[in-house]
């Protein structure tokens, strides 16, 4: 390999600046690592519960999780004999993150989302697993790895050889699988460590290679050359998520790896084939430009291909072609080529000029049209993006170079007709930034169509349910369209194909046979197997040197955390798994394959619900990337960090200079002073909150800052119902024992015992936003800002006796079951203030999360009295109302007339509850009846609450 090219002194000097920030970044990011690693017994800190006057998220989150994990609550609880409690089971995989790296904001939804259900269904009493795990992520890692050793070593792969590259990779795994975990464990996530699995750990290898043996035996797993989606950069074919797709409307040049000019797209090139005459004088006729001959002309976006032509189409009903149809063109450039014209239906004769150059080597319509016609399939490239010998005079260089070069030619010969602007897609490698290219190789590949039959009647049946309902229309298309799979990948780190080359002494071996393989467990049963299909022959055997497809793994991912293909209790106990919570963009490439791989090796499928979350972007609607600067650990958001904090994460990816400088732009604008510490709580909420089921997420840091104030809110309501309690308080056995004295409290009952009902249905309909949406009405709303504020009169010193006696059970029962209600969407504060609460007395859960979520309960519900009640709050609203429009700040004198006797009575009996929530300028509330039409109150100004009460404000004199 060459050097690298010597660099320049202020190229030099950026490098330098750029290592030095580097540096001090990763400095307090390991200053910063306060979490257990992944393999090590977590420490229990000692929980603080006492009781300070500001809400501290960091403080009130530390150790906690910890203290959580320690006592087993994360673990699955069976019954005695090892089976499903009666109420049931609800499982979840986790969608495993890659290893490239750390998680981003897409990470916190599916993490607060997948919590939100288990947490739920454990304080249902429900058997419970959250399986956490990692997926090696085949090409994503040893690409990221690759540029490294580029950027620090200045060697490829090929310089260290498989064996060290593959160390290498394993030490970035150990290194970024730490950090996830330290993610995961600070967002909360109960999920079960002790059944932790990676994609390519021993189990998962087993039954990687079972699988594949097995579906290969019985013909579904086949070997065949075929187009592929080749990355040049990377010297791998590409799985379509890996291909993204930029759409040009003309004219346009754009920046590819490799190259130091800019490359032109978006153009169509015509250009004629001369039509033969006589063999022997064809090849000569090219020196006099084929003077004399007939020509036919075609158009193409990729002029270097046609060095791969072997056909041109027609319509067959085309009356201009009609008489060419079998007749040969001469290939201008490579000595002997001859290109046929055939006549295909498919051809648009209205399109171009009718006629269309076929590559059935390098195009993906091509190919099928070459099949069809039996053509000849002539490759051109390299692995590398160079032509190759059967490209003639351009064999060694670059294809975009050689894209100019072909046109150059073509108008020596005076071939060439024209340029015009043409719209068209360009495939992009999303890994490597290269434009992706077809091409054929002898790969193995897995036939699809009937396991996508299987897969489909499995969602129109029921058996699975996807949600929203539109993806699952989306799947079922996708289903009808499918395509064979790809599994080969030419990378080194990944499941290498447990499949053997047989070799036979004397005899030249074609790798796309099928044939001439066998797969195995190992080399000794390949030899065996070997053996009996070519017997009496001398043979070696070759392994693969492919990995597989990632997706490939991970499609077994379901049932192989659960210990398939053994007979393990968690496979006869927990397999189906209950939900796959994931991003609709990946329900094609990896949902689908686990419906299909798990119902043709379980014979049951994987799971029996999908729930596709929405894809964040940031607040100006934008993809979160990297070089954007709009990607945001959601641990910055959890402990907070400075706006040159900000700056410094950005020197630890792979940015350029200028990308950097770019994305400081961004994040000036977006976090102008940085972000403050909101904890895991408030971040968790708002993206459940942002749920919705509808389109993509516009993420506002600010949504995430206000929640950590409603956190704030629910802190303090706390500590104000603690202060209120005697120290010889003992809360009721339960809530529906609550025996409340009055009409407010009757309401508060009531809106929590609606809450709990809306909660319970809103988390089992997968309506997340709904959830948090009713939390935060019946905490904010109903809670503090009514119930807390009306209390204050029921709990003074000349109330009642019984009055404030009930009033203090009934604010246990509405501050306890809304900390129920919200736990599991915040976990950790939640957990916090339940431990400062005194037990009811039969209460036996040691922590909230075990603790039994709160239902409907027929004895709480109070219609009637919620009706009355919601005309207090109405009045009193008017009340505020009034007194803020006309400025009052001292207590302003009211009269609130009723025209009904219903409401006089409701209005006249909670004078003191109107008092209250009136607000601190309001002064005495005087409650009159009167018949309709009578004279109103002279000198006063007027609100209507309804058509049987107005509120009168005095301010005659002021």
């Amino acid at each position: 390999m060459s050097a690298p090219p010597e660099k320049s002194a202020r190229e030099l000097e950026k490098e330098r600046k750029k290592a030095e920030k580097l540096a001090k970044f990763n400095e307090k990011k390991v200053k910063q690592q306060s979490a257990p690693t992944a393999t090590s017994k977590p420490k229990e800190k000692p929980i603080k519960t006492s009781n300070v006057d500001a809400y501290e998220p960091q403080k009130i989150e530390a150790g906690r999780y910890e203290w959580w994990e320690n006592r087993g609550y994360f673990k699955p609880q069976f019954t005695e004999d090892g089976k499903i409690k009666p109420e049931g089971k609800f499982v979840i995989p986790i969608p495993p993150p890659n290893v490239t790296g750390s998680l981003h904001m897409g990470h916190a939804l599916t993490n607060a989302l997948q919590d939100t259900m288990i947490r739920h269904a454990r304080m249902r009493g429900k058997t419970t697993a959250w399986i956490p795990g990692t997926d090696h992520a085949g090409i994503a890692t040893q690409a990221v790895v690759e540029k490294k050793l580029m950027r620090e070593e200045g060697k490829t792969r090929h310089d260290l050889g498989r064996e060290e590259l593959v160390k290498r990779i394993w030490e970035w795994k150990d290194k970024y699988h730490t950090n996830i975990t330290t993610q995961l464990k600070r967002m909360g996530g109960s999920m079960d460590w002790s059944r932790e699995a990676f994609t390519l750990d021993d189990p998962r290898a087993a039954a990687v290679r079972k699988v594949f043996i097995q579906l290969h035996d019985e013909g579904i797993i086949y070997r065949e050359n075929r187009l592929v989606n080749w990355s040049t950069a990377l010297s791998t074919s590409l799985s379509n998520l890996e291909v993204d797709s930029r759409d040009l409307s003309r004219r346009e040049k754009l920046k590819v790896p490799g190259y130091d000019k800019l490359i032109e797209f978006g153009v169509l090139t015509y250009f004629k084939y001369p039509i033969c005459k006589d063999p022997k004088t064809d090849e000569a006729a090219k020196a006099n430009n084929y003077e004399g001959y007939q020509f036919i002309e075609v158009a193409t976006t990729r002029p270097e291909t046609m060095l791969g032509d072997t056909a041109v189409a027609v319509h067959p009903s085309d009356e201009r072609y009609k008489d060419l149809v079998g007749k040969l063109a001469i290939h201008p450039f490579i000595p002997g080529r001859k290109v046929v014209i055939i006549a295909d239906e498919e051809v648009e004769k209205d399109f171009g000029t009718g006629a269309v150059k076929i590559t059935p080597a390098h195009d993906p319509n091509d190919f099928i049209k070459g099949k069809r016609h039996n053509l000849e399939f002539i490759n051109i490239f390299t692995n590398d993006g160079r032509l190759n010998e059967n490209a003639g005079p351009f064999k060694g260089q670059k294809r975009f170079d050689v894209r100019y070069a072909v046109i150059e030619e073509l108008k020596k010969l005076k071939l060439y007709e024209k340029q015009e602007d043409n719209a068209m897609t360009i495939p992009i490698c999303s890994r490597s930034g290269d434009v992706v290219e077809p091409l054929l190789k002898p790969q193995w590949w897995m036939r699809m169509q009937d396991l996508a039959n299987a897969a489909e009647e499995a969602v129109t049946s029921g058996q699975i349910k996807i949600k929203p309902e539109n993806e699952s229309r989306r799947f079922c298309q996708w289903m009808q369209n499918i395509q064979d799979w790809c599994l080969s990948r030419q990378l080194w780190w990944g499941h290498r194909c447990p499949a053997y080359l047989v070799q036979i002494e004397g005899q030249t071996t074609d790798e796309a046979d099928g044939n001439n393989w066998v797969c195995a467990e190992n080399e000794e049963e390949a030899r065996t197997k070997a053996e009996k299909k070519f017997p009496g022959k001398k043979f070696t055997l070759k392994w693969d040197e492919d990995v597989l497809d990632t997706w490939f793994s991970s499609g077994l991912w379901p049932f192989s955390i659960l210990g398939w293909p053994e007979e393990t209790q968690e496979m006869r106990e927990l397999y189906p798994t209950s939900m796959l919570e994931t991003g609709w963009d990946i329900l094609f490439f990896w949902v689908a394959r686990m419906v299909m791989l798990g119902l043709k090796l379980t014979g049951k499928v994987p799971f029996t619900e999908v729930y596709c979350h929405s894809l964040i972007r940031d607040s100006e609607g934008r993809k979160m990337s990297k070089s954007l600067g709009n990607v945001v650990d959601p641990l910055d958001i959890i402990r907070g960090i400075t706006l040159e904090g900000l700056h410094e994460t950005l020197y630890a990816g792979n940015l350029a200079e200028a990308e950097i400088e770019r994305a400081k732009q961004y994040q000036k604008k977006a976090f102008p002073k940085g972000i403050e510490e909101c904890g895991s709580d408030a971040l968790r909420f708002t993206l459940v909150n942002y749920t919705t089921g509808g389109g993509d997420i516009a993420f506002d840091i600010r949504e995430i800052e206000a929640k950590r104030r409603f956190c704030n809110k629910i802190y303090q309501a706390t500590n104000f119902v603690l202060g209120k309690l005697d120290v010889t308080f003992v809360p009721v056995a339960s809530s529906a024992e609550n025996r409340p004295q009055t009409l407010a409290e009757k309401w508060i009952l009531h809106r929590y015992n609606e809450t709990a009902k809306k909660v319970n249905d809103a988390i089992e309909n997968r309506e997340f936003s709904n959830s948090a949406g009713e939390l935060y009405q019946y905490w904010f709303t109903s809670l503090c800002d009514t119930f807390i504020e009306n209390s204050k009169f029921l709990l003074a010193e000349d109330a009642d006796a019984a009055i404030r006696q009930s009033t203090q059970q009934t604010l246990y029962t509405a501050l306890e079951g809304g900390l129920l209600l919200l736990h599991p969407l915040m976990p950790f504060l939640t957990e916090h203030l339940w431990q400062r609460l005194p037990r009811r007395p039969n209460e036996k859960a040691g922590s909230i999360m075990i603790a039994q979520y709160p239902l409907f309960q027929d004895a709480l519900n109070a219609p009637a009295e919620a009706e009355q009640y919601e005309l207090i709050m109405d009045t009193a609203k008017a009340i505020r109302s009034l007194l803020s429009q006309f400025g009052f700040k001292e207590p302003g004198d009211l009269i609130v007339q009723a025209y009904s006797d219903s409401e006089y009575k409701t209005l006249s009996a909670e004078q003191k509850s109107l008092q209250s929530l009136g607000g601190k300028y309001c002064g005495s509330v005087e409650i009159h009846t009167a018949k309709t039409g009578s004279t109103a109150p002279t000198g006063c100004a007027v609100q209507s609450v309804n058509a049987e009460v107005a509120v009168y404000l005095k301010v005659a004199g002021r």
